[in-house]
């Protein structure tokens, strides 16, 4: 049962890949998304650090004994972090380049 559960796992951190490639390649993003986001290849960045983080912990998280699991989690931690914040500069418009008064 257990080996259901980590070929899931794996499954849904692909799933999240290889949305963020396409978001990067193709400038599209999923539709539950799509209407908030301004900048889908930043959105696509974000998408890929966090599932980055993701497989690190999937990668990492069962060697709890060998001193990796403390690793693993908060290498997680951070990295799902800064994705969900890449994530959300990308709902938010850009700076475009503005003419100085001289």
């Amino acid at each position: 049962m257990h080996m259901y559960f980590v070929v899931a796992a794996w499954l849904a951190v692909a799933l999240l890949a290889a949305g963020g490639i396409v978001s990067i390649v193709a400038d599209w993003v999923p539709w539950p998304a799509r209407r908030r986001v301004v900048r889908p290849r930043l959105w696509g960045y974000g998408t890929l650090v966090m599932a980055l983080g993701l497989s690190l912990l999937l990668f990492l998280g069962p060697f709890d004994d060998a001193g990796f699991g403390g690793v693993g989690f908060f290498g997680y931690l951070a990295l799902f972090l800064a994705g969900f914040i890449i994530q959300a500069l990308a709902q938010r418009p850009g700076r475009d380049a503005t003419k100085t008064s001289s």
